[in-house]
């Protein structure tokens, strides 16, 4: 059933005196200019908002306004609708009965593309819904995945490789003949894949009887496999080729970086080779260029703790470290600091492997281990370049943490990383790598621990009542008050891809140095320390952090049991027992 309007759009929102005669006039005139419809002239003039259109038109046509955001589409019920035909006539496919479908469309008057879609459809009958424009551009990234499309070229390759009995060497190192192989249209669409489902990584796995193609979204690994796992070798050769390592060596691990750009995104691919049983594992690190480094601001740090490293980093001299494991987002907080830091007035050389975002007017070395260009040497070199700041892109060893120490000492202000739990583990570790307890306690003076924990999606987040063993077990890990919490759960929709989680948030604790916790180092004495730093009214431990964001209805207790199970549960009880217990076992 098509709806139909009895009168033309622009007299019917004068009639219902939703615009003026005197916009609507103005809005032909542009319409004339820019060929655009009457509806979206309106909404650029800002007569009218695309909702209130929307609304009304709905009620004209007598058809359902949705809010799909909040539905979860099922893929197969959308791949009714081509990808193509779907954004060429902005229209969604979000119901199968039978019968008939429910299609969604950001303009139910356009009659053409109703006939169109009806043929492609057919033999169902159509039943027609309205949706913002917004959401429907939102859903087709979100749904219209490349599964489907990575399947059907994998399955044409390893055609070809039955064909052939051999891949054709020659045509895939051709530079002219890149994009008729097929190998790099099935790379193609692994990374527009990759890019529209915000992944961090690529894992390429090939196992014995499957190939795994596996995606690391909000820091949690999602597998699609593939039957033809003899094509493994042809994706590692050109993926090998684009980051100009050797293609004849498969014995050894290679480590390499490209660049492309994927819709409209700049990305830079951090790739790492390792042979295993069944061929060679590749995982390509993915990086977007394009979309800008995070402010201090937007790492998602309260705005106490800002204030307070915002006191810490104007200082001419000391060291600043940022502690956490792989993944959970030390070099983005560094990167926000530095470009704080970054004015003209400031020199600032950063010392990185690799360097992951190019700034302007830093100076950034690359090191390179295989020509002796390591941390500590470079930063020997680093000390006589006159700089203000220095960044560190990890403290690695005994050698590079005394530098480091003694640039902090000599007038200089260093940033740098440690993999270590939590912020009193670092102070300690630096005495375990050798570093001289008088050099800890005169150049360190503040301390950031972080993790990333996954948000609950706002799309289809509820509120829900944890059951008595989900309190029993809060209330054994905090002193926190949890009777008026908020908890949500995020029951799953098409923008989170059915996890309901979208996005991370990071979960800090900042150590800052006090006379107690000094002296505690300068003696070496590492329970001290402990007791020291527990007692400090201004630290607040990473898992009552990372509890208020539970009590804030922002994520869950299954993230939240991650940060305080994560090796150092025992920061949440504040008692001097607990204390002495956990400097002990340190």
């Amino acid at each position: 059933m098509k709806p139909k309007l009895k009168m033309r759009l622009g007299d019917l929102l004068v009639q219902e005196q939703i615009i003026t005669e005197e916009q609507l006039t103005q809005a032909l005139v542009e319409q004339r200019n820019s060929g655009k419809k009457l509806g979206r002239t309106l909404i650029d003039l800002a007569c009218i908002t695309e909702e209130q259109l929307l609304h009304f038109l709905a009620q004209q046509l007598n058809i359902p306004f949705l809010d799909i955001s909040r539905r979860a589409i099922s893929p197969e019920v959308v791949n009714l609708l081509p990808e193509v035909q779907a954004r060429r006539y902005r229209a969604l496919v979000v119901e199968d009965l039978g019968d008939y479908v429910v299609v969604a469309m950001s303009d139910p008057a356009d009659l053409q593309a109703m006939d169109n879609i009806e043929v492609l459809l057919a033999p169902k009958n159509l039943t027609i819904a309205v949706v913002t424009e917004r959401q429907l551009l939102d859903a087709f990234d979100n749904l219209y995945r490349r599964t489907g499309e990575i399947a059907q070229i994998a399955g044409k390759l390893e055609e070809e490789y039955a064909a052939d009995d051999q891949f054709d060497l020659a045509s895939i190192t051709d530079a002219d003949s890149d994009n008729e192989t097929t190998v790099v249209k099935l790379l193609q669409s692994i990374f527009e894949d990759a890019v529209q489902m915000r992944a961090s990584d690529i894992h390429i796995e090939p196992g014995e009887k499957v190939l795994r193609i596996r995606q690391r979204i909000d820091g949690q690994l999602q597998e699609n496999t593939l039957q033809e796992v003899n094509i493994a070798s042809a994706l590692v050769l050109r993926l090998k080729l684009m980051a100009g390592l050797d293609i004849s060596e498969k014995r050894l691990p290679q480590d390499g970086r490209f660049h492309m750009e994927i819709k409209g995104h700049k990305i830079d691919v951090r790739m790492s080779t390792m042979p295993i049983y069944h061929g060679e594992s590749v995982v390509m690190r993915l990086l977007d260029q394009s979309a800008g480094l995070l402010t201090l601001n937007e790492t998602g740090m309260p705005a106490a703790m800002l204030n307070r490293v915002r006191k810490h980093i104007k200082r001419p001299h000391g060291m600043l470290l940022v502690t956490g494991p792989t993944g959970s987002g030390k070099t983005t907080t560094l990167y926000g600091v530095l470009s704080e830091l970054n004015t003209a007035d400031r020199k600032i050389i950063t010392v990185e492997d690799p360097v992951e975002y190019q700034l302007p007017r830093i100076n950034q070395v690359q090191v390179n281990h295989k020509i002796g260009l390591d941390f500590s040497n470079v930063l020997r070199t680093t000390l006589r370049q006159d700089p203000d700041i220095i960044m560190v892109g990890e403290m690695r060893d005994q050698e590079t943490v005394e530098i480091g120490l003694r640039g902090a000492l000599t007038g200089h202000f260093v940033l740098s990383t440690l993999h270590t739990n939590d912020a009193i583990t670092s102070a300690l570790r630096l005495l375990d790598m050798g570093a001289a307890s008088y050099l800890v306690a005169s150049a360190l003076r503040v301390i950031i621990a972080q993790r990333l924990v996954r948000r609950v999606c706002k799309n289809c987040a509820q509120s829900y009542d944890v059951t008595p063993q989900d309190m029993a077990w809060l209330n054994s890990v905090s002193k926190k008050d949890f009777s008026q919490a908020v908890f949500k759960i995020g029951t799953g929709c098409q923008s989170c891809n059915g996890s309901g989680y979208r996005g991370r948030v990071g979960v800090f604790e900042i150590l800052e140095l006090d006379e107690a916790m000094i002296e505690a180092m300068r003696t070496g004495n590492p329970q001290d320390f402990a007791s020291a730093a527990y007692k400090s009214p201004s630290f607040t431990p990473l898992a009552e952090s990372a509890l208020e964001y539970l009590a804030q209805g922002v994520t869950t207790i299954e993230e939240v049991a991650k940060v305080i199970e994560d090796g150092f549960d025992n920061q949440v009880p504040l008692s001097a027992e607990m204390t002495q217990s956990a400097a002990t076992e340190r």
